[in-house]
C-alpha cells in the first residue's frame, strides 16, 4: 500500500529539524534544532526540541557555557541518558576544534600547472586509472575534490550525471575534470575528447562549464585547454 504523503505540519516533532535542514539547509536551524538532531529523541513529556532548548536556557543559551558541561551534568536532565551526552560533549569538542584552526587557503587556479601541481601527488603515480573533478567557486579557487571513478591499467569510467550532481551540492561555478596515465604517454585518447565533449556539452546546458581536462602522469601533464581543444 502507497505511503499517505503528510505535509511537514504533520510530522513528528523530533522530525521536522531533519526535514528543515534538507529542505532549507543548516542556517536556518536554531541551536535548540541542531541539538534536537544530535540528541535524536526526547522525553515521553517533551519532543527533543524542548528538552533542547530546556538544556539551552539553563545556560542562559550559551554555547560556551554547554560545551563546559560534564557527562553528569547533562544526564540530570530526564530524557538524557549516556549515549546523548556524549553525542552533545562530542560535538561540542569539535566546534572548539574547529575554531582554533587555522583557516585554509583555498588554491586558486591560474594555470594548468597549477592543477598538476595539486593532482599529482594524488594520481600521478599510480598503476591505474582514476577519473578526478576539481570544483571551483567564482574565483576559481577549489572548493572540493572529488574521485569519480576508479579503473583497471586500460581506463575508466565516469558517469556525468554525478559529475553536475556533486558540482550543485558544492555550489560550484566551474569545474575542471583530470585523470592519469599510468602508461606515462601525455596524449588525449579518441574516448579522453569524446568524454570531454559530452561533459562539456552538459555543463553548458547547466551553466556550470567545464574549464579544462588535464591528463596527468609521473612527470608532466597535458591540458586540454592549453592545446586548443577546448
Amino acid at each position: 500500500m502507497e505511503q499517505p504523503n503528510f505535509p511537514i505540519t504533520h510530522w513528528a516533532e523530533d522530525d521536522k529539524p531533519r526535514e528543515k535542514l534538507m529542505l532549507k539547509g543548516k542556517s536556518v536551524l536554531s541551536d535548540a534544532e541542531l541539538m534536537a538532531i544530535l540528541i535524536g529523541s526526547g522525553n515521553r513529556n517533551e519532543s527533543a526540541v524542548d528538552l533542547s532548548k530546556r538544556i539551552l536556557a539553563s545556560v542562559e543559551n550559551n554555547l560556551n557555557s554547554l560545551g563546559k558541561m560534564s557527562l553528569s551534568q547533562l544526564m540530570t536532565f530526564k530524557g538524557i541518558g549516556e549515549a546523548k551526552a556524549i553525542s552533545i560533549i562530542a560535538s561540542m569538542e569539535l566546534a572548539r576544534r574547529r575554531r582554533t584552526e587555522e583557516v585554509v587557503e583555498l588554491t586558486k587556479v591560474t594555470s594548468s600547472k597549477i592543477v598538476f601541481e595539486v593532482m599529482q601527488p594524488l594520481i600521478g603515480e599510480l598503476s591505474h586509472e582514476e577519473f578526478w573533478v576539481l570544483f571551483l567557486n567564482n574565483s576559481n579557487k577549489i572548493l572540493f575534490k572529488s574521485q569519480l571513478s576508479k579503473g583497471g591499467m586500460t581506463g575508466t569510467v565516469v558517469d556525468i550525471r554525478l559529475i553536475f550532481k556533486t558540482a550543485f551540492e558544492q555550489n560550484a561555478a566551474a569545474i575542471i575534470l583530470t585523470h592519469n596515465h599510468p602508461s606515462g604517454k601525455l596524449e588525449a585518447s579518441d574516448a579522453d575528447i569524446e568524454i570531454t565533449r559530452k561533459i562539456k556539452i552538459a555543463g553548458k546546458h547547466l551553466t556550470i562549464p567545464v574549464l579544462d581536462h588535464i591528463i596527468v602522469t609521473e612527470h608532466g601533464y597535458y591540458s586540454f585547454a592549453d592545446d586548443g581543444i577546448f
